[in-house]
């Protein structure tokens, strides 16, 4: 019976030595390199060194290790006479089994001050080799690539003496998969290197790079299904990275809701803020002041619409918010902690889904904003918070802005870039108290707005995420009471804009950065 040989050499040792010891046991010996060997030996686990198979040593500070025939002639070998009696003649033993998973990169490039250098050298050249040979030659060699699936080969070759066609067909598909997410997370990293102004800062060829997350019950509609991919390797940031503490699982419209929710609240960085989403539209922001008052402001703007929301809190959730959280029907809340008093309160209500965001969620921010459309999709750098302050406003009225409207301009503004467009916000006392979104026409918007905040929208101010066409979306916010209005400017048609706003008494400020979310 001809000796029975499996390769590994992993950077996630899990559970290893116990699969080590399971293939001893069936038979097979075990080739291995630097730390892999060493934690195996330590084991008491009879190992060959990679550099006993091919008579030579490693060099180049491990950069070369496993490239060499007498390695992958042993893994790409066909099971046919003829190659079989080629391998005999170079005095080459066949391998059965590769167990390999790569160099964490995209771990390594995610640590604070990696170096180029460090990047570079967590590139891995011989395990993806290896992985691909053996893929390729799935006929003959079984390739493991996850230790989730140590279990299945080693229950599979105790039962019947060698891993199934199906498993191995599997298991090469897999591995393919693991390739490919690994060559797609370095290729963005070079990509990400050059400037946003390079002519490849997007390359030819993009790839989208998401592993399984879990299944979704179904898609935006029963109908349709749906999945939830996170982005790299674990851990995971953003939605992805959050602990669904309790509640029914996310569905699809749960998950866009809850990214919407996050957008706006990473705008308001260190400040106690609450997010109401609903179609992920703002149907109610508010800043300042506790946790509890905060999301009892933005619930309050829109209370209708707020029924059956999606709710993003700043801060630490307590149990005075808890027991707010549980006034009205509530999908989702997420926040970066809750206490244990206020979790006891909302597990009240079961189906109510609580999620903790990862530590790093206000800053861990995304780096590519991709979209499907028939037949491809288009890829763009992410519209990402804007700090913009009131030395980066230009006045364009007779009148200033007072202090107040200054930040409430600001505030507004940066609520108004995460509105469908055409979109308008009117914002007061740190609040939204009238949000229009999704029109055709930008007079449309503001008509909606007003009528949300009915006489609350006296004194207030509007942002619009475009700029002005024409002057009848100024002339029916200023019928309403407002005073202040934020806007790229831009429009051939920007005087007659001014000239509204001074007709009427209001002060105007140009941005002259566009929001446009389509």
């Amino acid at each position: 019976m001809a000796k029975r040989r499996a390769i590994i050499s992993v950077y996630d040792k899990s559970g290893v030595v116990e699969f080590a010891k399971a293939l001893h046991d069936l038979g097979f010996e075990i080739l291995s390199t630097g730390g892999t060997a060493a934690e195996l030996t330590k084991a008491g686990i009879p190992v060959t060194s990679v550099s006993e198979v091919t008579r030579f040593p490693e060099i180049l500070g491990g950069r070369v290790k496993t490239l060499h025939p007498a390695i992958h002639a042993g893994i790409l070998a066909r099971r046919t006479s003829e190659q079989q009696e080629e391998l005999k003649n170079h005095e080459i033993e066949p391998i059965e089994l590769v167990a390999v998973n790569l160099y964490p990169f995209e771990k390594t490039i995610a640590k604070p001050g990696v170096t180029w250098e460090e990047a570079i050298e967590n590139i891995d050249i011989g395990g993806p080799t290896m992985v691909r040979a053996a893929a390729k030659n799935h006929e003959r060699v079984t390739v493991v690539t996850d230790p989730a699936q140590y279990d299945l080969v080693i229950s599979e070759l105790r039962s019947k003496g060698e891993v199934s066609e199906a498993t191995r067909v599997n298991l090469a598909a897999q591995a393919f998969r693991h390739t490919s997410q690994y060559d797609a997370a370095i290729s963005g990293y070079f990509n990400n290197r050059l400037s946003d102004e390079s002519p490849n800062r997007f390359g030819s060829v993009i790839t989208v790079n998401g592993r399984k997350a879990f299944d979704l019950r179904y898609g935006e509609n029963p109908h349709q299904v749906g999945a939830f991919y996170a982005a790299g390797d674990p851990p995971y940031s953003g939605i992805a990275g959050a602990k669904l503490l309790q509640g029914k699982p996310l569905s699809f419209n749960n998950l866009l809701d809850a990214d919407a929710a996050l957008r706006i609240m990473r705008e308001f960085r260190g400040q106690p803020a609450a997010v109401v989403i609903k179609h992920t539209n703002p149907c109610g922001v508010a800043v300042g002041g506790s946790l509890e008052d905060v999301y009892v402001r933005a619930r309050e703007a829109d209370p209708v619409s707020a029924f059956g929301s999606i709710v993003g809190l700043t801060g630490m959730v307590d149990a005075d918010t808890a027991g707010r959280l549980t006034e009205t029907f509530v999908e989702a809340v997420l926040a970066p902690g809750i206490t244990d008093e206020a979790l006891a309160m909302l597990a009240k209500k079961p189906n109510l889904r609580v999620l903790i965001l990862p530590e790093d969620y206000e800053d861990n921010l995304p780096e590519l904003d991709v979209r499907w459309i028939d037949g491809g999709f288009i890829a763009q750098s992410p519209d990402t918070p804007q700090d913009l302050d009131f030395e980066s406003l230009k006045v364009v009225t007779r009148r200033h802005p007072t202090e107040q409207e200054i930040r409430w301009l600001l505030s507004a503004f940066k609520v108004v870039s995460h509105v469908k467009s055409n979109a308008i916000v009117l914002w007061k006392d740190d609040a939204t108290i009238g949000v229009g979104a999704g029109q055709m026409n930008r007079v449309g918007s503001v008509k909606i707005a007003v009528e949300h905040a009915g006489v609350k929208a006296q004194g207030a101010v509007m942002a619009s995420d475009a700029f002005f066409p024409f002057r009848d979306g100024i002339d029916v916010a200023a019928k309403a009471g407002v005073t202040a209005i934020i806007q790229p400017g831009g429009s051939i048609r920007d005087q007659e804009s001014i000239d509204a706003a001074n007709e009427h008494g209001m002060t105007m400020v140009f941005t002259g950065v566009r929001h446009f979310r389509h």
